[in-house]
């Protein structure tokens, strides 16, 4: 299932009749953004300026200090702290909200009711599975492998492609890269190549990309790499489970910056035979879950049902305001209901021709 208004000609036609003269856009996505969410943005951000549009990226959290690099993310306001006055002026006088990779209200956190209550027009842009956000306009295919990948095909649709430069294809590129995984993940269809193509044959370099992404880690961000490895990997063979469980003193005695746990909970994946792996995550008011899972066992599923959480097939977030021991517990008692289904996955799959 999808949904895309350029396919309505009036639709499409409405939309671009807003703008034929400068717009005022707020571009939002998800607290604590990662590299599909601040690429994504970013990306859109520098394709509506060339357009001669007025633009502004708010996000509800501030984001991880690896993303800093990319082009136009020193300007991005944050509504946690110091700048959240001047993004919610901004989001006041806005004529649009462009909600990017988000498909629930709650993870814009105190953005939530500014959104309900928008005079304006809205836009949203997403992959994720069953979004329940109201938007005037929707592009939205939950078999995307990006976000990224979705502006790159609304700009083709809408005939703005002339205004992806460079800027914006460095930004789309990193979303690409990060959410599937550097193209390893099931989601690397044809489409994806294609824009990566597009994004490489204006002068992106996929080499020097994913060093800054992934070859520039703080000592201490490689430190807990290597403890959550040899001391925090749990494996459970009779569910093919396996998870990471870390407490604020632990983050704390690694200096743990946020985005610092981004990215662990893929290695429990690489055991062999696993299916899915998790990583709970204690903060201050909760615990954050990230759930992963290979072939056709659904960590979304599992995720809205019992961890006010969701996402995309095999790639998903929750939470939990229980104990961070209450919270383990429950998950270890669910597995049981999940047992026969995991078990029954066959791990590695030729696909399909």
């Amino acid at each position: 299932m999808q949904s895309f208004f350029t396919q309505d000609p009036e639709q499409r036609a409405a939309f671009l009749s807003h703008f034929t003269t400068p717009q005022r856009v707020a571009i939002i996505t998800h607290q604590q953004p990662d590299g599909d969410a601040m690429g994504s943005s970013l990306g859109f951000q520098a394709i509506l300026s060339a357009l001669g549009h007025l633009t502004q990226v708010i996000t509800p959290t501030p984001y991880p200090e690896f993303l800093g690099w990319m082009p136009g993310a020193g300007q991005a306001l944050s509504c946690e702290g110091p700048q959240q006055a001047e993004a919610l002026a901004y989001l006041a006088e806005a004529d649009w909200v462009f909600i990017l990779d988000l498909s629930a209200p709650s993870r814009v956190k105190g953005l939530e009711p500014y959104l309900k209550t928008f005079p304006g027009k809205v836009l949203l842009v997403d992959h994720h599975e069953e979004p329940t956000i109201s938007a005037d306009y929707v592009f939205w295919d939950p078999k995307a492998a990006a976000t990224c990948q979705l502006i790159f095909e609304l700009v083709q649709a809408l005939d703005w492609l002339p205004a992806l430069n460079l800027t914006a294809a460095q930004c789309l590129y990193v979303g690409l890269l990060t959410d599937t995984g550097s193209f390893r993940f099931p989601s690397t269809l044809p489409a994806v190549h294609t824009a990566a193509g597009y994004f490489l044959s204006l002068g992106v370099s996929p080499s020097l990309t994913y060093r800054r992404l992934f070859d520039t880690q703080r000592l201490g961000r490689l430190r807990l790499t290597g403890y959550a490895l040899a001391e925090k990997l749990q494996y459970l063979p009779e569910y093919r489970v396996a998870y990471f469980v870390f407490t604020q003193e632990e983050l704390n005695r690694f200096g743990s910056q946020q985005g610092d746990t981004e990215g662990l909970v893929n290695f429990g994946l690489s055991i062999e035979g696993a299916v899915m792996s998790v990583i709970f995550v204690e903060k201050e008011d909760l615990i954050k879950m990230s759930f992963r899972s290979v072939d056709g066992f659904s960590v979304s599923a599992m995720a809205r049902e019992h961890f006010d959480g969701g996402g995309h097939h095999n790639a998903a977030g929750g939470r939990s305001t229980l104990s961070l021991a209450d919270t383990v517990q429950k998950f270890l008692d669910l597995l049981p209901n999940y047992q026969a289904d995991l078990l029954a996955q066959p791990w590695l799959k030729d696909p399909v021709h």
